[in-house]
């Protein structure tokens, strides 16, 4: 659907002219929006919480990433893409303060306008606002890059397109979005779409760009120097437009950002070692303690910082398919529940250090409490009550074993959801009711060295129910272009929510994206109830009821046993150079999108 077919609409449509001008009253232009209330951060505020606004400029950060890349462009589906790339080189209308659960604040836009109902939403674009090659950001530049990723994108991008019934230039640099939904998300999630240079796809298709072009954005950083597959460098736009915007006080302060990529997590420790990256994440609890004692450590060179968080876990661990005949039955996901062994695993792995993730928001506010669902998270559940699987109503927790490697008592449970699932054990393998063999593949990248070490143990407990898995390890853009596709019975799963989950979820976990290709709901969970409490969640008008409608989601996510959950990480763990610093104030997201590098500066 055309720009110019919004426009029309928007001038022909008398029907929607009534509720605009409705709108109008309630509405004033404002410096930010919060999902609830409102902002924390006052008009005159003169940097984020956790930004220093003094900090020094110079300086690079390296950091490595296990796999590879084919792509540049991380606005579509096609390719493998550094995932840095679409959060370090481009900008949108607002920006997050990651202290705060869900406020945006102006950066290309000097504000934002929304009615009391939130059924439209109007951005004024800053007159200064220039793309990293000097030319201005226009409206029409901001209409192209909504039409475009929303038809042409990554799927990411497409549902909140749908909901948009008109789309129109309103002033000189303004334009509005008005909704077909009631969705008080929206607004925020129109104000955080990546702004893209229109003329510079006049001649290009924009859904087949890879190497041979970098889509023109506004970020303080333009990819300067790659290597395929090897290596991307980030050089800080020293004519970059927002340098004197507050929000933007303290941020970018580094004049390069190098991203390494390595064939293995071996290798790229061992540049750790040598110096190469300086700046490094550790996953795993147990390495951190006893591995971290190489000379750059002693020395000093190297310093050990860990950040605690307030944010949810997310959900981390071994997905299963249940587009899949393997593990459509809940019964047969809850046997493989039983059969891995956390407690072994995590004391093998870690040296039983890291804690269990226990649900999707658990570490948080929003996660499921334990027993039986109350009050409000009860009423919410309760007509979809014929739907929900064991626990969702009346209590749950994730098997807990003695932490032996026999894992006695689990095994027998999982053997007895096998039997009650139809399955039987002949000749020492577990077999169907038709008489073939239950087997299943797990697709792992190559290079996940600790996915399949756990895989590895986890195997040997399913021979012991006469189960055999084939473990098969791929390079990422393979495992990419099956992942995108459906095409595993069991893969290595890592989502990340945040404190404010919103229209997110329904990629995740919605029905309609269980059959998208390129789609986040891997497990391919269909849910009435799933779907029901994400709308719920959306349209909450009070904290309370957000809350209760997370928990509620949290419930029937968790019993619906679509994932193996591993350890959770409750601090990052970050090997950097002496001379890289970060603010003492953290942000309430810790170590997450917004933080490294974006606050941190150089030092000598």
């Amino acid at each position: 659907m055309g720009t110019q077919f919004f426009r029309t609409l928007a001038v022909a449509g008398a029907a929607l002219a009534l509720p605009l001008l409705a709108g109008n009253a309630e509405a004033a232009p404002q410096h930010g929006i919060a999902m609830y209330g409102e902002p924390a951060l006052p008009p005159d505020f003169v940097a984020l919480p956790y930004a220093n606004p003094d900090a020094p400029t110079g300086g690079r950060i390296v950091t490595g990433e296990v796999g590879s890349f084919d792509s540049l462009n991380p606005h579509i589906l096609k390719g493998s893409t550094p995932w840095q790339l679409r959060f370090l080189a481009y900008e949108s209308l607002m920006g997050r303060n990651y202290d705060e659960p869900f406020s945006l604040y102006g950066l290309l836009a000097e504000s934002i306008e929304v009615p009391e109902d939130r059924s439209w939403v109007e951005f004024t674009l800053r007159e200064e606002a220039r793309f990293s090659d000097g030319t201005p950001v226009t409206i029409e530049d901001v209409m192209w890059s909504y039409e475009t990723l929303g038809t042409e994108g990554h799927p990411r991008y497409r549902g909140a397109w749908t909901k948009i019934a008109a789309m129109e230039q309103t002033g000189p640099r303004s334009v509005r979005f008005t909704f077909n939904v009631e969705d008080r998300e929206l607004p925020l999630i129109m104000g955080l779409r990546p702004i893209l240079k229109k003329a510079q796809w006049a001649e290009e298709e924009f859904t087949d760009s890879g190497l041979g072009t970098i889509p023109i954005g506004t970020a303080p950083y333009r990819v300067t120097d790659f290597e395929a597959g090897r290596y991307v460098t980030l050089s800080r736009n020293p004519d970059y437009w927002g340098r004197d915007l507050p929000f933007m006080a303290g941020q970018a302060n580094l004049d390069e950002i190098r991203l390494e990529f390595f064939g293995d997590s071996q290798a790229m420790f061992e540049a750790v070692k040598g110096g190469l990256i300086n700046s490094h994440r550790e996953s795993n609890a147990e390495k951190w303690e006893t591995q971290y004692d190489f000379p750059a450590v002693r020395a000093g060179d190297l310093v050990k910082s860990e950040i605690p968080h307030q944010r949810p876990s997310g959900m981390i661990g071994f997905v299963m398919n249940s587009r899949k005949p393997a593990f459509s039955d809940w019964r047969v996901r809850a046997a493989m529940l039983h059969a891995f062994n956390f407690e072994y695993i995590n004391d093998a792995m870690t040296g039983g250090r890291q804690e269990r993730i226990t649900s999707y928001f658990s570490n948080s506010f929003l996660g499921m409490e334990p027993g039986p669902a109350t009050g409000r998270v009860a009423e919410l559940l309760e007509p979809y009550r014929d739907e929900l699987l064991p626990g969702a109503l009346d209590g749950y927790a994730l098997p807990v074993s003695d932490g032996s490697v026999r894992n006695r008592a689990n095994i027998r449970r999982a053997m007895g959801l096998m039997e009650e699932a139809g399955y039987t054990v002949r000749d020492g393998v577990m077999v169907g009711p038709d008489g073939a063999p239950f087997t299943f593949e797990v697709l792992l990248a190559q290079g996940s060295a600790e996915a399949q070490s756990i895989i590895d143990l986890f195997a040997q407990a399913l021979e012991r129910m006469g189960i055999s898995v084939t473990i098969t390890v791929i390079d990422p853009a393979q495992y990419t272009e099956r992942s995108n596709n459906f095409d595993f019975d069991m893969a290595y799963y890592q989502r990340g929510l945040s404190l404010s989950p919103g229209n997110e979820q329904k990629l995740y976990f919605g029905a309609a994206a269980a059959d998208e290709p390129g789609s986040r709901n891997w497990m391919g969970v269909k849910s009435p109830a799933v779907d029901g409490l994400i709308d719920t969640m959306l349209n909450a008008e009070s904290r309370e009821d957000f809350i209760a409608a997370t928990r509620a989601l949290d419930r029937v996510l968790t019993t619906g046993r679509y994932v193996i959950p591993i350890y959770q990480w409750n601090i990052s763990r970050i090997a950097h150079a002496k001379e890289l610093k970060f603010p003492d104030a953290l942000p309430i997201y810790g170590d997450w999108l917004g933080w490294q590098p974006d606050v941190w500066w150089w030092e000598e």
